[in-house]
């Protein structure tokens, strides 16, 4: 859940700031994918460290 919720967060995230910033349509889909990759990661390790805490 973690790892999903985050990549779409960042791909959102990351699209958004490539357009503020002006940036064409590749720009947008690099900074979506990069963001998203970060992202998922992040979720990734919570949801390791979230296992591995609950299950005690």
């Amino acid at each position: 859940m973690f790892v999903i919720g985050g990549f779409l967060l960042g791909a959102i995230g990351g699209g958004l700031r490539a357009r503020a910033r002006g940036g064409k349509a590749a720009d947008i889909a690099q900074y979506a994918t990069v963001y998203g990759i970060l992202f998922g990661l992040l979720g990734l390790f919570i949801t390791i460290y979230l296992d591995r805490m609950l299950r005690g």
